[in-house]
């Protein structure tokens, strides 16, 4: 594949957002045009065998899916499934449209695998997601759309403005995940607090006429005692838990990024989102389904979050590294990791190592 040694360097001269939203023009031009979607998937690579399975009663071809943030205005549903994801998570998507935080917001760390961003929510809301899904049809894969809150939300609002999201994105969804725990909105983090959460939770339960899976997104660097606090919580009000999200800690970059602000994701995130998985497994006993990202660049990236306890995982700054391969490559790895170990099914796989 000549995206790392030809195509990366050239890539990563460019501005990061500008080169995403270049590449987001891009499939949004093959999306509609059947060639074009043929020409994604054979770019991808052929489809790895043996990786099916089911988690929240959602059938998935394999687990590995694209994170949220990607396509956050759920315009790429079309083709995104063209790359090999076993399904998408889209959003964070607000309620109402907001351009999120002032520009630059986005930093690759190349030396570190890594990714600074302090995108802030910025979206097109609520009302045209829903429209861009309407259009799109039927995602091929299973689908997540990811709740975000707008900045100028009242904290007494927030159960309402999440309640409200969920309800025009909900029929286009097979999931959704509640996001309390980006650190680019200010006192979103803070919505992790118990009566605060439950008090979400339930809003979201009562607008959830069609019973979907709901999840949590947590962050990677709260205390184990809150974490113990709010997982029976979760386990009561929702369907299952996605860790991690970024985090705060600049361990493993360069100390020209240590006041950089924004969320760091890529491999200085993988063995403290891992570990955080096995935390959660262990103390919920596997009884709580884990979607597990956070510096997924290998199989054995993956492998390693599935031992540990995950049930699917998801890539998004790996992709970014290792380009439009990289899904079925993780794949391809992934299952050479379960045949070396005698693992016949993915579900096998899950909290061997926790």
């Amino acid at each position: 594949m000549l995206y790392e040694p030809l195509l990366r360097p050239a890539l990563f001269k460019s501005d990061p957002e500008t080169a995403h939203e270049a590449g987001v023009r891009l499939l949004k031009v093959l999306q509609a045009m059947p060639l074009g979607r043929s020409l994604v998937s054979w770019t991808a690579g052929p489809a790895v065998p043996g990786l099916e399975t089911e988690v929240l009663g959602l059938r998935f071809d394999n687990p590995v899916g694209l994170a949220a943030g990607f396509d956050k205005d759920c315009c790429l549903a079309g083709i995104l499934p063209c790359l090999g994801f076993g399904f998408l998570e889209l959003g964070s998507v607000t309620l109402r449209p907001q351009p999120g935080n002032a520009k630059p917001r986005l930093f690759r760390i190349a030396e570190s695998g890594a990714i600074i961003n302090r995108m802030g929510f910025n979206g097109c809301g609520a009302s045209a997601a829903a429209a861009s899904l309407k259009e799109l049809g039927k995602a091929a894969v299973p689908l997540g759309i990811n709740l975000g809150l707008n900045k100028d939300c009242a904290p007494d609002r927030a159960p309402q403005e999440y309640a409200e999201t969920f309800s025009m994105l909900e029929p286009f969804a097979d999931y959704a995940a509640l996001n309390v725990s980006s650190p680019n909105t200010p006192g979103l983090r803070a919505l992790q607090d118990k009566l605060r959460l439950e008090r979400i939770l339930s809003a979201l339960k009562e607008a959830n006429r069609a019973a979907k899976p709901l999840l949590v997104k947590v962050d990677p660097d709260q205390s184990e005692e809150n974490l113990k606090d709010l997982l029976p919580l979760i386990a009561s009000l929702a369907s299952g838990i996605i860790v991690s999200n970024t985090t705060l800690s600049r361990d493993g970059v360069p100390a020209a990024f240590a006041d950089v602000k924004g969320g760091l994701s890529g491999k200085p995130l993988a063995q403290r989102s891992t570990r955080l998985i096995a935390k959660v497994y262990g103390l919920t006993g596997g009884r709580l389904p884990i979607i597990g990202v956070g510096g997924i660049f290998t199989g054995a990236d993956a492998y390693a979050k599935m031992k540990a306890g995950a049930s699917l995982v998801q890539v998004y700054t790996g992709l970014v590294y290792r380009g439009p391969a990289a899904v079925r490559r993780i794949q391809a790895e992934l299952a050479e990791c379960m045949r070396k170990d005698g693992f016949k099914t993915v579900r096998e796989v899950v909290g061997k190592g926790a």
